[in-house]
This record gives C-alpha cells, sequence and structure tokens, in this order.
C-alpha cells in the first residue's frame, strides 16, 4: 500500500473542496481538486526531479487545453474541428516519451472537459485554478525534498544490488531467467534516475558521482552471472553462499550511505571461497572490485564514466525529437486515429440531440493509449472499470448532500485511487470514476441523474474506440513483436562479433589493449530492446486472435535469444580469465544462423523449425552459446487455429 501516495491523494483533493466551500465558492473548489486529480494520476516518477517533471508540464499542456476548450464550448462544428484538431496533436506528441505522453493526455482531456462542461468567467479563470490544483499536488509532493534529495536514487541502486544478490542465488536453477529480467528493470530504472538527475547538474557532484561509479561496478558483475549460472547448471553444483551474501552486504551498505558518514569506518573484508574454474575467477574478480568502489571513504570524480553515455545537448534534443515526430509514420498514424475517434465522438455528443455528455470523448481519450497497453483490453477494462466505480458512485450521489459532506467522501474516495492504480487499469478506473463524478456534479448540479448516461457514455466511448481507433486499422490485427524480435536478434549477431572479434580478444595478459565500453553498450542496449519486446509481448497477449495466438507462439523465442545474449557474454567472460579463445571460422558461424534466424523472422508470421548446422567443440567455450541457437532455431509453431 502506497501510503504517502494515500495521503497525498486524500489532501489534494478534499482540502481545495473544503476551501471553496468556505469561501461560498464550491465551484472553484471543484475546479482545484479536478486539476490536483491530474497531478495525482501523474504522479508516477520516484526521484524528486523527475517527480518535478512529470507533474509541472503536463499541468501546463492541461491549461492549454482547457483554455481552448472553454473557447469552443457551445460552438457545434468549430469544437468538432477544435477538439479533432487538439487530439492529432496529443497523439503525435505521445510517441515522444513518457512526460509528452501524459502531457498530451491532459492536453486532450481538458480540452474536452472544457469543451463539455460550463466554466466560470472570464476565460483565464479555468486553466488559472486547474493550474492551481496541479501546484498544490507539487507541493505536497516536494515537501520531503529537502530532506530526503537523492534517498530516491540511492533506494533504487542499493535494490539494484539486491537484484543482483538474488540473481546469484538462483544461479544454475530455473527461477534464473525470472531473477535476470528483474535485474534488467532495477538497472534500467537506476541508470535512467541518476543519468537523468546528472544530465542537470553542472559539475560532478560528489553523491552522485558515488552512485554512478556503484552501478558501473555491477557491471562486470552481470557479466559473470551467466557464466556462474552455465557453470553452475553444468556441475550440478550451485554457487557459494558467501558471493550473494557478500552482495546483500554491498546492497546494506550503499542504502546506508545517506545516513551516516563513511569516515572512521573500519575497511571490509571480504570472506570468499578460493576461485579455481574462469566463471568463478571471474564472480571473484568482480565481486572483490565492487566492493572497493563501494567502501571507498571518497568517491573519485576523474575515474566515473557514464556506462551508457552523456545525453546530448538540450537544442540537439529538441531538434532530433521535433523532425522524428514530424516524419514518423507511427506518430502521424496514431494521431489520426485519435483525431478520427475524437471527431466521431464531439460528433455525437455535439450535433446530435441526444442527452450524451463529454464523456463519451474522455472515454475515448482514455482507452485510446497505445503506448498504455493493447486498445482492446483497455476497451473492455475500461467499461468493466466504469460499470464498478458508478455502484460506488450511486449511493454517495443519491444520498449524500452536496455541502460539506462532500470533503470526508472525497478524503475516502481520492484515498483509493493511488491504492488501486497498482492493481490494473479496470481498479483505476473504478476509483477515478465516483471522483469525477462528484467534481462535476459540484459543477453541472444533476446529482443522481448523471449515473446512466455515464454508463452509456462510457460504452459509446469504448465502441467507438473499438470500431474507429482498432478495427478499422489493419495494424491493430497484427502483432509487432515479429519485427522487434528480428530486430534484436540482428543485434545479437553483431554482438556476438563484437565480442569474440581479434581485437576484442586481446587480453592483459598478451600485452594488448581491449577496451570493454563498446561491448558493455551493446549488450545494455540488447537488454534494453528485450525488455521493450517484453513490454509489446505482454501488449500483444491480451489481444484477441490471431494478434494474441502469435504472440503466445512466439513467446519461447523471445526467451530463446535472451539465453543467447546471456551464453555469448558467459564465452567472453571465460575467455577473459584463462580459457582458449573461439577460432574465428565458430565465431562466424553462429552469427550466420542468427543473421538466418531474423531474416526469417522479418519474412514470415509462422515459426518454421529450422535444423541449424553448427560444428564445433562442445567443451569449448562457444558450446554452450551452440546449443543455445539451435534451441532458437528449433522453435517451431504450427499456424494459428482460425
Amino acid at each position: 500500500m502506497p501510503w504517502p501516495a494515500v495521503g497525498r491523494a486524500s489532501i489534494a483533493l478534499a482540502a481545495p473542496l473544503a476551501a471553496g466551500l468556505a469561501a461560498g465558492q464550491p465551484a472553484y473548489g471543484a475546479l482545484v481538486s479536478m486539476g490536483a486529480l491530474s497531478g495525482v494520476i501523474g504522479d508516477t516518477a520516484d526521484a524528486y526531479r523527475m517527480r518535478f517533471f512529470n507533474i509541472a508540464v503536463p499541468q501546463l499542456f492541461g491549461a492549454l487545453g482547457v483554455t481552448l476548450g472553454t473557447l469552443v464550448f457551445g460552438h457545434g462544428w468549430l469544437a468538432v474541428a477544435a477538439l479533432t484538431l487538439v487530439a492529432l496533436v496529443s497523439g503525435m506528441i505521445s510517441s515522444i516519451g513518457a512526460v509528452a505522453s501524459v502531457s498530451g493526455l491532459l492536453l486532450l482531456l481538458n480540452a474536452v472537459v472544457g469543451a463539455g462542461l460550463p466554466m466560470p468567467d472570464p476565460w483565464w479563470k479555468a486553466p488559472l485554478l486547474l493550474g492551481l490544483g496541479g501546484v498544490v499536488v507539487l507541493a505536497l509532493t516536494l515537501l520531503g525534498w529537502p530532506l530526503r534529495g537523492g534517498a530516491p536514487e540511492r533506494t533504487a541502486v542499493a535494490g539494484t544490488y539486491r537484484a543482483v544478490a538474488e540473481l546469484f542465488e538462483a544461479a544454475g536453477t530455473d527461477a534464473y531467467d525470472e531473477k535476470r529480467q528483474a535485474v534488467t528493470g532495477s538497472l534500467n530504472q537506476s541508470y535512467d534516475l541518476v543519468l537523468a538527475r546528472r544530465a542537470r547538474q553542472h559539475g560532478r557532484a560528489p553523491t552522485l558521482v558515488r552512485l554512478l561509479a556503484e552501478l558501473n561496478v555491477l557491471i562486470p558483475l552481470l557479466e559473470a552471472a551467466p557464466a556462474a549460472h552455465l557453470a553452475a547448471r553444468r556441475f550440478h553444483r550451485p554457487l557459494p553462499p558467501e558471493i550473494p551474501a557478500a552482495v546483500h552486504e554491498l546492497a546494506d551498505r550503499v542504502g546506508r550511505e545517506g545516513q551516516r558518514d563513511r569516515a572512521g569506518r573500519r575497511p571490509y573484508e571480504l570472506k570468499l571461497p578460493e576461485a579455481r574454474r574462469p566463471s568463478e575467477k571471474a564472480v571473484d574478480t568482480a565481486l572483490r572490485h565492487a566492493a572497493s568502489v563501494v567502501h571507498r571513504t571518497e568517491p573519485d570524480p576523474h575515474n566515473v564514466d557514464d556506462r551508457l553515455g552523456r545525453p546530448a545537448a538540450l537544442r540537439v534534443r529538441i531538434r532530433r525529437t521535433a523532425r522524428n515526430v514530424l516524419l514518423s509514420g507511427a506518430s502521424w498514424r496514431y494521431g489520426l486515429r485519435l483525431a478520427l475517434c475524437i471527431g466521431l465522438a464531439q460528433a455525437l455528443v455535439s450535433l446530435i440531440a441526444v442527452p450524451r455528455s463529454y464523456w463519451v470523448a474522455l472515454t475515448v481519450t482514455f482507452v485510446l493509449k497505445p503506448d498504455f497497453g493493447s486498445v482492446f483490453s483497455r476497451a473492455v477494462l475500461r467499461a468493466l472499470g466504469t460499470a464498478g466505480g458508478l455502484v460506488i458512485a450511486a449511493p454517495l450521489l443519491a444520498s449524500v448532500p452536496r455541502g460539506w459532506w462532500d470533503v470526508p467522501v472525497m478524503v475516502v474516495l481520492a484515498a483509493l485511487i493511488p491504492a488501486f492504480s497498482a492493481k490494473g487499469y479496470a481498479f483505476q478506473t473504478a476509483a477515478i470514476t465516483p471522483v469525477i463524478l462528484l467534481l462535476s456534479d459540484l459543477l453541472n448540479h444533476q446529482g443522481f441523474d448523471l449515473v446512466l448516461p455515464r454508463l452509456y457514455d462510457s460504452l459509446i466511448g469504448c465502441g467507438i474506440a473499438l470500431v474507429a481507433g482498432y478495427l478499422l486499422w489493419p495494424e491493430s490485427w497484427h502483432t509487432r513483436v515479429a519485427d522487434r524480435l528480428a530486430d534484436a536478434v540482428a543485434d545479437t549477431a553483431a554482438y556476438v562479433t563484437l565480442a569474440f572479434a581479434p581485437a576484442a580478444l586481446a587480453t592483459p595478459l598478451s600485452g594488448q589493449n581491449d577496451d570493454p565500453t563498446a561491448r558493455h553498450r551493446a549488450r545494455r542496449k540488447l537488454y534494453r530492446d528485450m525488455s521493450s519486446v517484453r513490454s509489446e509481448f505482454q501488449r500483444a497477449l491480451t489481444e484477441p486472435p490471431p494478434a494474441g495466438d502469435l504472440a503466445a507462439a512466439w513467446w519461447p523465442l523471445a526467451i530463446a535469444v535472451e539465453r543467447i545474449v546471456d551464453a555469448t557474454t558467459a564465452a567472453r567472460i571465460r575467455v577473459d580469465h584463462g580459457a582458449p579463445p573461439p577460432e574465428p571460422a565458430e565465431v562466424a558461424a553462429v552469427e550466420k544462423q542468427l543473421r538466418e534466424l531474423a531474416d526469417g523472422l522479418r519474412s514470415s508470421d509462422v515459426l518454421v523449425e529450422v535444423r541449424a548446422d553448427l560444428g564445433g567443440d562442445e567443451e569449448g567455450v562457444l558450446g554452450p552459446l551452440r546449443q543455445e541457437v539451435r534451441a532458437a532455431r528449433a522453435i517451431s509453431s504450427a499456424p494459428p487455429a482460425p
């Protein structure tokens, strides 16, 4: 239960209502609470600096949206045209990133509300009140910044260490793949938090230098993990418990950094078993290096590199983003889909004489967000969640008199939003629906008469999203996992070549230098891409046939590709610690098989079994890698049943 978020939501939504009632302006209090609701929904980041942007930037777009909506309120065709154009812009900018997606959502959401509900005069009052609600949430969110400024980043890094410890505990077992996926997600989050903050720091802040150094020393540990896992499976012997215990101790030290000074601490001595095999030597070396960095009294600002690279200059990123949005076919397609659906919804509520409301377009706005998940499943869950929310709202609207009783009711309803949001979209919708209905009733005074029309409106909105935003677009019927997976396989082939190129095989023992930075980045990019592929699979698995059936059939291949990356890393680590390097012909044969697999994925929607002709010494370093490649090529699937 996210208790801090629950408390912030209750205060942010109930306090403005109380202030509005005390001032004799309940409608003003409702608008401030409505703005606070947007801030509560958007407060999803961890680091304080990122939370500031996640809340503040969308509020600016929301203020612009409600202004445009207010200006076209009651103007029929002009309102239809204006909201359609806003929907096009909203859909296109949603492809930029997480903050832009929420900003686009709030731009369209508030434009729909402004065009569907009467707002107080003059025109600037509504955006000012809604923005004030966002300021309330922002102030409550940032109260702990002066005391806990770096705590989220430090907690994330410590959590990554614990995830690595659990990975070593799972070495040699069937739970290893699941733990590795957890490490990938945790490492991505930690790097995103630290590097996002570093991008706005002038100079090297000691705390951030230390956190980045502590993250960087995890890379050798993660590279040694696949080798340890394969060795544990081969010899049917788990890793010594001293290894994960040592990583857990490092996690505790990282988590306690902000509580006490390091000065005067006694050096920590690792007690590890003797390392004999190449995989054991790799783990031992990486763990001792990590311990030396974590227990160092002062960070070294001249010996810290950003393994993922520094972000480009702001003007470069803005120019690149604008070009990508304007020239991207996917951006235009999504923008046009959203514009079509909003245009149809607004035409229905503006031009046809039926008792409908802004809720139709509001439903379309929430449902038609492909970057938030499957449109099909969101439409179904939206309908179910709205029905559940109306069950909660109906007795409240029927029995609770409008006035001061709304304040304690809002305290309870607002607390449900962060509590239910983590449980799924239907639960989140069920929590948000009664809040919006209560705030809407304070603006248009329809009471219990709001309930059934809102259910009809939601069903109509879901129907528009399914027909005009899903069924009419052939790309919705097909999954993109094939192309994404093919790209990952091609990148894996390039990674194999990079890992075993003649220059890369030079070792310190041979007197040549091998800069591992390119290999580190290639591997990190692969795991990030595979994480995105997993997200795409999760979206596709909730689609109706044939997309859902295809995703289910291709899922084992995605797992096989991740194991190929692990086997490549393990082989390279064994070479680094004394194992004989593979012959170039062996590397070329593996790369050829992966290239053929990638080409096959791009040319067919049906998996066909292929027997890979891969010869070589099965006791050599590439033996496990060849086995994984053969397994990937041997995965077969019959066409899905009609």
